[in-house]
């Protein structure tokens, strides 16, 4: 079987074949990119607000909320098939609305369901992400004879540079809603929760404006022909199936390392590096900076994305741009004015690192597991979950210098894994031919 297809091929010239009949799927793109930047301006906000006003409650909450989404993540997929992938989005939307609302009055009877169903919530909504923008991508491609790699590429790109603007423009609002001295009060923070409740409402309207995709590439209408009781029957099936294939164990590394190292920017960066050098204030304007070069370099290195070959050569700077970091960390002093430049070029290099990471890793599974995406995206979610809720749970009873260690390790098995990955998929390429 050929892993890479026509990976690397050039992207079709003829003009006839660029417009020939087919739908424009970029709308569709526009459409979604936007609402999850209007829904994650909300929630990012809410969490900052949980850690930093609610510190006990929100904390364990956003741990039990991790593990809610690691253990729905392994029924996401079917949850997914059975709905399709523009309802699941839509319904996915529900549960960070009430998220949000819950931090209206942040109490255990409140934040602990809310946490166990947007556990459920976001891991529909991120499969379904995964599987409608794959699919979109694939049909846009075939319709308009162009490059699928290229357009899994550039899709992804522009979605993942509007997601990560919602640590930009979040931070910009957080600043301009509470000021000095605030934060821990109820007027300030009321405000801000409402304000933010309308942008996630307008996220979900925007929702019902996508378009619902039918089937995909030759595939049965999704959601139209299982069985609830045979789709239950075979869930452990489903479960475990994809952890069978050989590809997908080589890539775990990588997908656990995907959520350790934004759960270290959320629990550790910001809170044990940056507070400590410039104060509270100070968090914002390295989370907007780490926002900022997140969305530029999503946007490059999905634009840059056409097959295996380059995904490696993207993923493998943007890891070896992050071990920079933590080494630096481990052995750097970041005091003084000085110190202070360091730590916005170290949110930048963060930044950078999670745009590559999460625009290559979609891409990738997108284009090595095209017979089971659902299945490919749940796995992402699985992990990236397991690694944030356990850095969660830990952040308080293990050392900066213990978790920068940590970090150093999984950046480097994942790397390495990946590499053999690769090599494997060039070995199997090239035999084939």
């Amino acid at each position: 079987m050929d892993y890479r297809g026509d990976e690397e091929a050039p992207l079709v010239s003829s003009e006839d074949q660029k417009l020939r009949a087919g739908k424009s799927y970029t709308r569709d793109v526009h459409i979604l990119s936007i609402s999850f930047l209007l829904i994650f301006l909300a929630y990012g906000a809410a969490q900052n607000l949980e850690t930093t006003v609610n510190k006990d409650l929100g904390t364990i909450s956003l741990g039990i909320l991790y593990v809610s989404f690691m253990f729905c993540s392994m029924v996401a997929s079917l949850v997914v098939r059975l709905m399709g992938s523009k309802n699941a989005l839509v319904l996915g939307t529900t549960g960070y609305w009430l998220f949000v609302a819950a931090n209206l009055k942040p109490t255990w009877f409140t934040m602990v369901p809310a946490s166990l169903y947007l556990g459920f919530a976001a891991s529909i909504i991120w499969v379904g992400q995964g599987t409608y923008l794959t699919s979109i991508a694939r049909r846009h491609a075939k319709d308009h004879g162009v490059h699928e790699g290229s357009v899994i590429g550039a899709f992804n790109g522009e979605f993942w540079a509007m997601f990560a603007c919602h640590q930009l423009f979040g931070n910009l609002i957080t600043l301009g809603l509470l000021k000095d001295g605030e934060e821990g009060s109820t007027s300030g923070t009321t405000l801000l929760l409402l304000v933010f409740l309308l942008s996630m409402t307008l996220g979900t309207m925007l929702m019902f404006f996508i378009r619902k995709i039918d089937g995909e590439d030759g595939k049965e209408p999704v959601g139209s022909s299982v069985g609830v009781v045979d789709s239950l029957v075979s869930l452990p099936r489903m479960i475990i199936t994809p952890l069978l294939d050989i590809r997908m164990l080589l890539i775990v590394p990588l997908l656990a390392y995907s959520g350790l190292q934004q759960a270290f920017v959320w629990a550790e960066f910001t809170k044990e590096v940056v507070t400590p050098a410039i104060g509270v204030s100070g968090v914002g304007g390295a989370m907007a900076v780490y926002g900022a070069l997140d969305a530029v370099c999503s946007m490059t290195a999905g634009r840059f994305t056409s097959g295996l070959s380059s995904i490696t050569f993207i993923v493998s700077g943007g890891a070896v741009a992050q071990a920079f970091v933590f080494l630096w960390l481990l052995l750097g002093q970041t005091s003084g004015v000085l110190g202070t430049a360091y730590l916005l070029i170290m949110a930048a290099i963060l930044g950078i690192g999670d745009g590559i990471l999460n625009t290559q890793i979609s891409a990738l599974l997108a284009l090595l597991f095209k017979d089971d995406t659902e299945g490919a995206f749940a796995q992402l979610k699985v992990w990236q979950s397991a690694a944030i809720a356990i850095v969660f749970f830990l952040s308080p009873y293990i050392s900066l210098q213990a978790m920068l260690i940590v970090m150093l390790v999984m950046v480097c098995a994942s790397l390495l894994s990946f590499l053999f990955l690769a090599l494997k998929v060039e070995n199997v390429f090239t035999r084939e031919q």
